[in-house]
């Protein structure tokens, strides 16, 4: 026997419904790799600022009656390197705001994480952040800033004792092949880039 079941993002509408004076915050992580015609259907309507509370739809399986609450907002992440980007319909782009997030190397709140939370000496967040910082103008002069590498592969507690080991994994497995892909044609800059980061075999 076929059960209809509510998905999650009618069960998180539903909850955020009954606690209208809290903001509920859905995350689509890389939200562009989805099929969104899929996932939202006929709620890109519903999702509109002036639609929320006001309209509803019959959604195809219950027959429920169904809108969505003012106090829930859809945040979507996208990586604005990632080729697939070209299959966001203007229908999507119109319906959200978007905010472009940057790298931080060597800001005030990245260096204070690094430290004070995971535990990185002031000389390994230094070098961290010259390598990254010039490696990404390096990027940004070539291509563009759109091609910066980000941090997240140095936020972890999970590293090796030895520093310099634990950078050169980092640059070789994770940093080093987004370097030879973005310049798959230029050898003589690739390899000037593995001596800036000092990977060694």
């Amino acid at each position: 026997v076929f059960e209809v079941k509510d998905g999650l993002f009618k069960e998180f509408s539903n909850k955020a419904s009954i606690d209208p004076d809290n903001p509920y915050f859905f995350i689509i992580d890389e939200i562009n790799r989805g099929n969104l015609s899929k996932i939202f259907g006929e709620l890109l309507m519903l999702i509109e600022s002036d639609k929320r509370e006001t309209y509803s739809v019959k959604l195809p399986y219950s027959g429920e009656d169904f809108t969505i609450p003012k106090n829930l907002y859809i945040i979507g992440t996208m990586n604005t390197a990632d080729r697939s980007l070209s299959l966001v319909d203007y229908a999507l782009r119109r319906r959200f705001s978007f905010i472009t997030l940057k790298p931080a190397y060597n800001t005030n709140k990245f260096n204070n994480y690094m430290i004070e939370e995971l535990k990185y000496s002031k000389e390994e967040l230094a070098q961290i952040n010259q390598t990254m910082e010039e490696l990404n103008n390096l990027i940004k002069n070539n291509l563009s800033d759109n091609f910066e590498i980000g941090h997240s592969c140095f936020i972890t507690k999970d590293r090796s004792d030895n520093f310099a080991e634990f950078m050169n994994e980092i640059y070789k497995y994770e940093i080093l092949p987004l370097v030879e892909e973005y310049f798959f044609d230029d050898e003589i800059l690739v390899e000037s880039i593995k001596n800036k980061m000092n990977i060694y075999e």
